[in-house]
């Protein structure tokens, strides 16, 4: 592959789209209530949320699973409607239509049954669940924000599943930016992955012009940024390294290399993956990133390739996209 293969000329799109949208973040509606059972599934048995080894991603905008050893083989389509789908322990977290206008966030018990759901604003784009399964975020694309000069914003919530706490905003945390207190109308968020604690994670945040790392805590409602041109991390099993997206000569016009951040070392290693992903990609294991690339009609496969800068993309599931693994 090369940096301007079909895949990677369809990046440089998608990357001038995802900088109109990350631009701020605002107010999420967080009336949750208790859902109806989706539509049975298809195929030779029921999609689950329970352990595989399996993955999880949406086919033609439906949640489906594949063994993990045959990917490209045969899969199990539910019919569960998902833009955007995650899981971890049994919970799974589901972007959804609500109208042909309006989106929802649902909780997703292990047999896609939905326990909660959030009415959201905007185009779905992310979603996480922590290991444990307990805490939930989304991000969502909106426009009209005054203060930004593309006319998009982005929004970004999180839930407690346990105790029923909804962040609706990241925006209402309080910012210690290089080391001081830090407070300005154009700041957003994006892209939440979970410690194994459930109360501190990693996102990204724009503010001026720049993109951060930054590290927060639920409890504390605080967030501190840790270093800049980091988008979507996600954390690894062992909470010792994040993938992230990191924008060609810090502009993300130019697209984005999938990367690896050593929080000890704060080290970043390139993968061999060098078409643009405009993803937050998923750790199949300990030693290999899952995530979306599309062809040129638009149409999503996901691929993988070791997290270490060695070897080579794979495709993994073809027609498919939002890969999560079920271990």
């Amino acid at each position: 592959m090369t940096a301007m293969s079909t895949r990677a000329k369809l990046g440089v799109v998608i990357a001038s789209a995802v900088l109109l949208g990350g631009v701020a973040a605002g107010y999420v509606a967080t009336a949750a209530e208790t859902a109806p059972t989706p539509p049975p599934a298809t195929g030779d048995r029921a999609v689950t949320l329970t352990s595989g080894p399996r993955l999880l991603a949406i086919t033609d905008r439906h949640v489906s699973t594949v063994a993990a050893a045959d990917p490209s083989g045969p899969r199990t389509v539910s019919g569960l409607e998902c833009l955007r789908v995650y899981a971890a322990a049994g919970t799974g977290v589901c972007l959804k239509p609500e109208t042909a206008w309006s989106y929802q966030m649902v909780v997703l018990d292990a047999a896609l049954r939905e326990t909660r759901r959030i009415s959201v604003p905007g185009l779905p784009n992310r979603a996480r669940v922590s290991a444990s399964g307990r805490m939930v975020s989304w991000t969502t694309f909106v426009g009209g924000d005054s203060y930004t000069s593309s006319g998009f914003s982005t929004r970004t919530g999180i839930l407690d599943t346990t105790s029923g706490a909804t962040v609706a905003s990241l925006e209402e945390f309080a910012i210690t930016k290089d080391g001081r207190r830090y407070r300005h109308p154009d700041v957003n968020y994006w892209g939440v992955t979970f410690t194994a604690d459930d109360n501190r994670f990693y996102a990204t945040m724009s503010t001026g012009g720049k993109r951060y790392l930054v590290r927060g805590d639920v409890a504390a409602r605080t967030v501190e940024t840790m270093k800049e041109n980091v988008e979507c991390p996600s954390l690894s099993p062992d909470g010792t390294r994040l993938a992230f997206k990191e924008a060609v000569d810090a502009d993300p016009a130019k697209g984005w290399r999938l990367s690896v951040l050593d929080l000890a070392t704060m080290r970043v290693t390139a993968t061999a993956e060098t078409t643009s992903v405009d993803d937050q990609a998923a750790w199949l294991d300990g030693g290999t990133l899952a995530y979306t690339l599309r062809q040129d009609d638009g149409r999503p496969d996901v691929w993988s390739v070791p997290a270490d800068g060695s070897g080579a993309p794979k495709l993994v599931i073809p027609g498919a996209e939002s890969p999560s693994p079920l271990t």
